[in-house]
């Protein structure tokens, strides 16, 4: 629906554009409208890959109960000593911020009239939670047909843990992954980032942008319904089809791969590097590089098959490997594979945003924002040449736009939306 450059219902006004937080949108998704009734980052992080890609999204946050990532660490400080979030301001860039409380009637009105004009609506509560407030899927497809409404939850909109609460670490226990992460002598170990979270996103983008695909071809909008549980599961590669057809059950395997070899961490002079040169023409490479080409033809090791078996692996390939790598440091073995053979230097956080193929990629960008100064945060891994996403615009404050948008959806007056805060509405 473009609203985006065009007056409000009530004819007043010069649109949206004038308040988006990165400036007019040139995005793929110029003129799609989200409402963003999320908090944290699954939902959050959704709509912000969205808003990225030129759609406008408005952030709707509970007046008393604002999304409380909002005081999430590391914070950047303004010299009188306000904080704001990083971590907020990350997973919210891009957005419009309204405030709005669902608990009133007349806050359930303001998201109806709000969801008419709306192409998409994201919110990631337990099951069922929009349904007893009166305003789920159900509900609002009534007042507009064409609504696409995302739905991301720990355990999905169906089902008998349709109502538990669930973070991230839920997902991770529930799906299997947990179970097959760590090491076989220790206890398993959760993924490292909140991989249920960020692959729920992913999905949830997917499914809408489908959904949109199929509202501009029919008319008919629809529940895009997401599962932590359910996307976690969908990471843990073959162990499904590995227990369905050989009734195997994966355990932690630590850096190892449950076949392919050599292929997992290697340590070296100055910290850790992965190798995978574990093809015929790979290995092949590999002897040559380190001067010693013969081993290539060893007939104990000259075939992936023979150097795939555990004991010869053990007895013959790691001892080479940790002998070539030993006496180098990462850099020194980055340049020696070049692109030869697949070795990757592990780098920390620090060594990734200072990485020239990073910053080649714009993975890191510089915001500023006013009273705090400069941010730098993660781009958007999304490259498109037409239509490049856009990761510089701002985060909102609690309520920034509320008047002008409750002006430019709702036609309201001043007067009305000066009722409404002093009731707690908005």
């Amino acid at each position: 629906m473009e609203l985006n450059g065009g007056a409000g219902p009530d004819g007043g006004g010069a649109g949206l554009d004038a308040i988006l937080p990165g400036g007019p949108s040139r995005g793929a998704l110029r003129g799609v409208v989200v409402l963003d009734i999320t908090r944290v980052v699954a939902g959050p992080f959704c709509s912000m890959l969205l808003a990225d890609l030129g759609a406008t999204v408005i952030k709707i946050e509970n007046p008393k109960d604002p999304d409380y990532a909002r005081a999430f660490p590391p914070l950047l400080t303004s010299p009188e000593g306000e904080a704001f979030s990083a971590f907020f301001a990350q997973y919210n860039r891009n957005k419009l911020g309204m405030t709005l409380d669902l608990s009133q009637p007349e806050g359930k009105d303001l998201l109806r009239e709000l969801a008419t004009h709306a192409d998409v609506l994201v919110e990631n509560f337990r099951g069922g939670t929009m349904d007893k407030l009166g305003v789920g899927y159900q509900e609002l497809r009534k007042v507009n047909p064409r609504l696409i409404y995302t739905a991301i939850s720990g355990y999905g909109q169906t089902g008998p843990y349709r109502r538990k609460p669930a973070y991230d670490n839920s997902a991770q226990a529930t799906g299997g992954l947990w179970s097959m992460n760590g090491f076989p002598d220790r206890p398993p170990v959760r993924v490292g980032t909140i991989i249920g979270d960020l692959s729920a996103t992913l999905y949830a983008v997917i499914g809408t942008l489908a959904a949109l695909r199929h509202v501009e071809q029919t008319g008919e909008g629809q529940l895009v319904d997401i599962s932590q549980q359910d996307s976690v599961l969908s990471l843990t590669e073959n162990a499904v089809v590995s227990h369905t057809v050989e009734g195997k059950v994966p355990t932690p395997l630590g850096n190892e791969h449950p076949f392919v070899k050599p292929y997992e961490l290697y340590p070296c002079k100055d910290g850790f590097v992965f190798f995978g040169g574990y093809t015929d023409k790979f290995w092949r490479l590999t002897c040559e590089m380190f001067g010693e080409p013969g081993l290539a033809a060893d007939p104990e090791i000259d075939t992936m098959a023979k150097r795939f078996t555990p004991e010869v692996y053990e007895r013959r390939v790691r001892p080479l490997l940790h002998r070539w790598f030993a006496d180098r440091t990462k850099t020194e073995l980055e340049e020696l594979a070049g692109d030869l053979v697949p070795l990757s230097a592990i780098k920390d956080i620090g060594e990734v945003i200072a990485d020239p193929q990073i910053q080649a990629r714009d993975m890191v960008v510089d915001v500023e924002y006013p009273d705090f100064g400069r941010l730098r945060m993660v781009g958007s891994p999304v490259k498109l040449d037409v239509t490049p996403a856009d990761p510089r615009g701002l985060a909102p404050r609690v309520g920034q736009h509320t008047d002008q948008l409750l002006r430019a959806f709702a036609g309201l007056s001043d007067e009305r939306i000066r009722a409404l805060r002093e009731a707690g509405v908005v």
